[in-house]
């Protein structure tokens, strides 16, 4: 072989090694910039099938099934049925990313189960030391006291790391919630994911994906707490205790509250996006590393559906929320239509009762406290239930089969309503 030819091959192959074994990108490129984003992995994950781990989009189409949108820039994302764990369609859906907030459906899952939501925590300066500048915040206050009702409402509708950090506290501290959140993900088989900051705030090392991010909130899903919680548009929010400086009350405290609302803008239809129908939460992120993340999951017609897209490069106003619809448009249109290229993993241990039966050789988890998960109504003063969903159906983790049971209704009825308590 001719020495140049020779030394062309392995060029080559030193190229092709350096790509499959290379530590994953990070999603540090600039909106439009497609020559600079980085490239996924060639080998990722096969848990919830080997097609899974395919770099680029996977997708198979029966006849009259629709095509997949051409307007979709996400790195990675996922159309999965929440019910079966069928994944639909998938994009790069094990490529380890930083999830920024919406890693805080892991939080909530782990930690959301242990306390009750009456307790009340009188706030310490070190309950909130840590906290990365720049975070989103619900403006809790040093010496104010919280219920773990609002101490929630702060976490999925203002994404406040303030709360994120109280609520730690209470779990005995970052470390140790950071530990169990670990723990918690490869429970659900979410190998993707490496915990570093509760929060989802940047953090060297945190990573997660489309699939996992789908599996912690197929999980969470399953807490009624949970659900109420991330369908919620509005609520009333606890503010500053101040001195009465006049009249007959004067010299005597008062406590008022200000409003909140979520920041998921398919709930809310806030800053021009609009509203999706049947939408029902999830959860959304942004930080200048992780680009725009968002998990959705809605009902139409019965089936209900979970969507994640993770860091699209579009320039395209709200860009993560348009691809979001779009795919849950596709999703609906192609269900029945399109074989699955993979599933949603049952925890692992768990009696799958025919639903997310878990990839070969590994099962699905979840510890019996957390099967039990909050069975509480989750109520709660004026809080207004957006863009619900009437006759959804989830599957249900309890007495440590994850199964399917149609007893439990995503939250709400499609339109505003506030409820009282």
């Amino acid at each position: 072989m001719p020495a140049v030819k020779k030394t062309a091959m392995l060029v080559a192959s030193a190229a092709l090694l350096t790509m499959s074994t290379a530590a994953p990108a990070l999603a540090d490129g600039k909106p439009g910039d497609d020559n600079d984003q980085p490239k996924p992995p060639s080998q990722m994950s096969t848990v919830g099938g080997a097609q899974l781990g395919v770099a680029g989009t996977q997708v198979k189409l029966k006849p009259g099934a629709p095509v997949l949108p051409k307007e979709l820039t996400g790195r990675s994302w996922i159309v999965s049925d929440a019910e079966s764990g069928e994944v639909l369609a998938s994009h790069n859906a094990h490529w380890r990313l930083p999830p920024a907030s919406t890693l805080k459906m892991l939080f909530a899952d782990t930690v959301l189960p242990k306390f009750p939501k009456t307790q009340q925590r009188k706030v310490a300066l070190s309950d909130l030391a840590g906290i990365g500048a720049g975070s989103s915040l619900v403006g809790i206050k040093e010496n104010e006291s919280y219920s773990v009702h609002d101490l929630w409402l702060g976490v999925f509708l203002k994404s406040g790391n303030d709360a994120v950090h109280v609520l730690s506290a209470m779990n005995g501290g970052v470390p140790q919630t950071v530990k169990d959140m670990q723990k918690h993900a490869e429970d659900l088989q979410a190998l993707d994911t490496s915990v570093v900051s509760p929060d989802g705030y940047d953090a060297k090392g945190q990573v997660s994906s489309a699939y996992d991010l789908s599996l912690f909130a197929r999980s969470g899903l399953q807490k009624k707490d949970f659900r109420e919680y991330c369908s919620t548009a509005t609520a009333k929010f606890p503010g500053e205790t101040k001195e009465i400086k006049k009249g007959k009350d004067k010299g005597e405290t008062k406590r008022e509250s200000f409003e909140i609302q979520n920041t998921n803008k398919l709930l809310t239809g806030a800053e021009g996006v609009t509203p999706y129908k049947g939408i029902a939460g999830v959860k959304n992120g942004y930080t200048s590393n992780a680009g725009n993340t968002f998990t959705g999951v809605a009902e139409r017609d019965g089936k209900v559906l979970l969507v994640t897209v993770m860091n699209p490069s579009s320039a395209e106003s709200h860009a993560v929320y348009k691809e979001t619809a779009r795919l849950f448009d596709w999703g609906f249109a192609a269900a029945g239509k399109v074989d699955p290229v993979g599933e949603l993993v049952a925890p692992k241990g768990a009696a799958t009762g025919g639903a997310g039966k878990g990839a070969p050789g590994s099962g699905g988890g979840g510890t019996d406290a957390e099967n039990a998960a909050h069975s509480s109504d989750g109520g709660g003063n004026g809080m207004g239930i957006a863009l619900g969903i009437t006759g959804g159906v989830l599957a249900l983790l309890a007495a440590g089969a994850f199964v399917i049971r149609r007893k439990l209704p995503l939250p709400g009825q499609a339109g505003r309503r506030d409820r009282q308590s």
